[in-house]
């Protein structure tokens, strides 16, 4: 199970962070977000992406499995039972949906589109569970997304975007 996903730049400033397991207290979160950050930062390229046991709120079988693209260190911290390349993988698919969604995504894309880059990473990934990891049927289900939150903004008033949006569900009307 995946306990959580953060992304932070060279700086330590965190990008999208999202924890499955529970980190209670803003304090502890940050606690977590630095440690994680002085781990995958201080370590070559060269090194391995791959880190045990090293965040003491999720556990002693937690393991940091990370990407160091330009700028970004995409962060996953799952528990014992994940495959480790398969965890790669996945950060792989979640940076092509990205890039593919903001035409080379960049630091500023995640900043400034948070709620697009929080509805990708759902599309993958929710409640700690990989949900998705074909990379055509998550931006399909992007594109699908955006196209009727689009059509819902055209209409005139509230029950005909309710109906329009039902109708494009394929419910009828007594939804």
């Amino acid at each position: 199970m995946i306990k959580g996903i953060i992304i932070v730049n060279n700086s330590g400033k965190p990008r999208l962070v999202k924890f499955y397991q529970n980190v209670f207290g803003e304090e502890k979160q940050q606690s977590v977000i630095r440690r994680v950050f002085q781990q995958v930062s201080t370590r070559p390229d060269s090194f391995c992406n791959y880190l045990e046991g090293s965040v003491p709120e999720w556990g002693e079988k937690c393991k940091l499995i990370y990407r160091h693209y330009a700028t970004l260190y995409f962060v996953f911290a799952v528990d014992a039972q994940e495959s480790d390349l398969g965890i790669l993988d996945l950060i792989q698919v979640f940076v092509e949906a990205l890039d593919k969604r903001f035409e080379n995504v960049c630091e500023l894309d995640l900043i400034f589109h948070s709620d697009k880059v929080h509805h990708i990473l759902d599309e993958i990934v929710m409640g700690g569970m990989v949900l998705e990891t074909n990379i055509n049927a998550i931006l399909q289900a992007i594109s699908d997304q955006e196209r009727m939150h689009k059509d819902s903004m055209k209409t005139k008033g509230p029950n005909e975007s309710v109906d329009l949006i039902s109708t494009k569900l394929g419910a009828g009307r007594n939804w």
